[in-house]
């Protein structure tokens, strides 16, 4: 599964890749990531993705994010869209 990104100083050279395409995480505890979408179909991207962490409300759960219908999408590299925290799983 595509990794998440999240610019921050003690981790070098961990800022967006030029030729990937991102969807920003918003809310929770995931909030700020970057999730790589490079390859996913629109579909993919539109059934929301559970993503496991240890960031989770619960360790080693999954947080749930969820795109908002009718929000515009940009193709090609960068970040194209938003995925929005909808809750967490144990």
């Amino acid at each position: 599964m595509p990794g998440c990104r999240r610019r921050r100083p003690d981790y070098p050279n961990r800022s967006p890749l030029p030729h990937q395409t991102y969807a920003a995480l918003v809310g929770g505890p995931l909030d700020g990531l970057l999730l790589a979408v490079t390859g996913w179909r629109p579909e993919e991207i539109d059934d929301g993705v559970a993503l496991s962490t240890e960031l989770s409300r619960w360790p080693g759960g999954s947080e749930l994010h969820d795109p908002r219908l009718g929000e515009p999408r940009t193709a090609g590299p960068g970040v194209s869209c938003r995925s929005y925290h909808s809750g967490g799983t144990p």
